[in-house]
């Protein structure tokens, strides 16, 4: 396994990144409309992609939340690669590459209807917070945040 950094138009993050959306539409059914304006890939400069024998299984982002913090987006591996520790990788190589850029902070927002992904972000050190917009009046979403300490993660 290896990982890739890039950034939103890489082909391979791409086409993960149209399967992540099929899948949500078929998850979140009637929610989906809400969810996915807020899951674009614009300004996304900061893409990695997981690679298993050179075929792209995996893949997470992160933006520009404030001055301070980056907001993760985007994190999906292929079903039929899952379990096998891709998306903790790709969430590992995240978080170094934002503690390289000196931010102090990662929130993100997951469903609660995503319990591997909640136990993924918990078992990384992430903590539940407050919903932040637009995520505040969505009964599905769990926000996260995870401090970064002296620009190494702190888990």
């Amino acid at each position: 396994m290896r990982t890739l950094r890039t950034d939103q138009h890489h082909p391979d993050f791409v086409l993960l990144v149209s399967k992540l959306d099929a899948e949500l539409e078929g998850i979140n059914g009637a929610d989906h409309a809400f969810y996915a304006p807020l899951n674009t890939a614009d300004d996304l400069n900061w893409v990695v992609v997981a690679y298993e024998n050179d075929v792209p299984v995996s893949c997470g982002a992160f933006k520009k939340f404030d001055a301070e913090t980056v907001e993760i987006k985007r994190m999906y591996t292929l079903p039929n690669h899952r379990g096998k520790g891709l998306a903790k990788l790709v969430l590992k190589d995240l978080e170094s590459w934002a503690a390289s850029i000196k931010v102090q902070r990662i929130v993100l927002e997951t469903g609660k209807t995503l319990p591997s992904a909640v136990q993924l972000y918990q078992n990384r050190g992430y903590d539940i917070i407050p919903a932040y917009p637009p995520y505040q009046d969505d009964p599905n979403s769990l926000c996260f945040e995870k401090v970064i300490e002296s620009g190494i993660s702190s888990r």
